[in-house]
């Protein structure tokens, strides 16, 4: 699926998902420099185009294939990187539930953020547009489903971070620690 209402890159960091339906939803933050929003970084990032001299960081990850789904910038501008019925990859080394390869079956959302900021309301109310479309196109995504990269990747990643309100997200029951008992 491509959201028609999202701005359209594709990123060519994207591969089959197998046959894998999707399921799940993987929500992460980013920000390019670390700590910094705008600037077009990520988007370089996803796209290969990110400039290693462009700062210190940037020299660190450059080399780097990686993508995610979409991304939800501080104004709640949604941009969408990967067909959903595409695998992109953005949780690496992750399992959810037992199952590895967590990006077989899930979309990733990329909010701009740090684990310093809280994150703002327009990114709140995308997000739940956001989801609520990708529910519609994938009814096998549950709340129980949206997870954090912290909940995939446990000691690996800290994000979406502690300032990240699972209680704000539409449908989803507030904040439980995961992983969640039951069948995938």
């Amino acid at each position: 699926m491509i959201v028609p209402w999202a701005r359209w890159i594709p990123s060519p960091n994207r591969s089959s998902r197998g046959g894998w339906p999707v399921d799940a939803v993987v929500l992460h933050h980013i920000s390019l420099p670390p700590g910094r929003f705008g600037g077009g970084h990520v988007e370089a990032l996803f796209c290969n185009r990110l400039d290693p001299a462009g700062h210190p960081y940037f020299a660190r990850v450059a080399h780097l294939r990686v993508s995610a789904h979409f991304l939800v910038d501080r104004q709640g501008r949604v941009t969408q990187f990967v067909d959903t019925r595409d695998k992109a990859w953005h949780a690496g080394a992750s399992a959810l539930w037992g199952v590895p390869d967590v990006n077989r079956f899930s979309v990733g959302v990329e909010l701009e953020g740090d684990e310093a900021t809280p994150y703002t309301d327009a990114q709140y109310r995308s997000l739940d547009r956001l989801l609520a479309d990708l529910a519609a196109a994938h009814p096998a995504i549950r709340p129980a489903r949206i997870v954090g990269h912290e909940h995939v990747a446990p000691g690996r990643k800290r994000d979406p971070g502690p300032w990240f309100a699972w209680d704000r997200l539409a449908g989803r029951p507030p904040h439980t620690p995961f992983p969640p008992t039951g069948d995938r």
